[in-house]
């Protein structure tokens, strides 16, 4: 891995000691409530992609399963090595055997990837054969820059929401997307990508609302 940093290089700290303590409050969009019920307890190393500052690290451990983690952020991993054993890398070339995982997760990483159907290919190949795939995101129908949040009892979608694209229009500047930008799959779209990539559905989540804001999905490798 060479020295070129990430746009999350730059925002680390924000999103360390701001963003996260803003958002995690109380669990409001169900992040933390769909990891407990999707990806549940087990044994075994669980591999979180995106890791970032290693935020779910203490929640994977609580289940019974072993958390590693793995991005490409060197800013984002210096919080949290002291979190979880982790490893710089991209996503999608992870550095993990074929067929060597119990489970993995992704947590509000998916919009930060262009290239998700190669990390979900990545995945399926290390999960051993019924290992379980948590994906916890956005909520593609909901969320994006097509979407105007300004007014949560009414958000207005407007067109964009087909195109599949990568923006940094945002309806709110304390945000992620403000800062580094996101790339957008419509539902569509990303459920394709996990049976393209070998992925069986076997349970599906929304938090947030009145309108959705996440939306998680359980899958199992063939």
């Amino acid at each position: 891995m060479g020295a070129v940093g990430t746009p999350y290089d730059e925002i680390a700290d924000w999103y360390e000691h701001e963003f996260l303590p803003a958002t995690d409050v109380d669990d409001r969009i169900g992040i933390r409530r769909s990891l407990d019920t999707l990806l549940g307890p087990g044994i075994g190393a669980c591999l979180e992609v995106g890791c970032g500052t290693g935020a779910y690290a203490a929640q994977i451990r609580d289940l019974g399963r072993t958390p590693l983690g793995v991005d490409v952020s060197a800013g984002m991993l210096a919080y949290a090595r002291g979190r979880l054993p982790i490893a710089r890398a991209d996503a999608t070339r992870l550095p993990v055997r074929d067929r060597s995982l119990e489970a993995a997760v992704a947590v509000m990483v998916h919009t930060d990837m262009p290239d998700y159907p190669a990390v979900l290919r990545e995945v399926a190949r290390a999960l051993r054969p019924g290992g379980v795939f948590v994906h916890v995101g956005v909520h593609p129908a909901f969320c994006g820059g097509f979407a105007d949040r300004a007014d949560p009892e009414a958000v207005v979608i407007r067109p964009g929401y087909l195109d599949g694209h990568w923006t940094r229009s945002s309806w709110t500047t304390q945000g992620v997307r403000h800062r580094v930008g996101a790339s957008h799959f419509p539902l569509s779209r990303l459920l394709t990508l996990f049976l393209e990539a070998g992925l069986e559905f076997t349970g599906f989540a929304e938090g947030g609302g009145p309108v959705p804001v996440t939306l998680s999905i359980r899958a199992v490798s063939s």
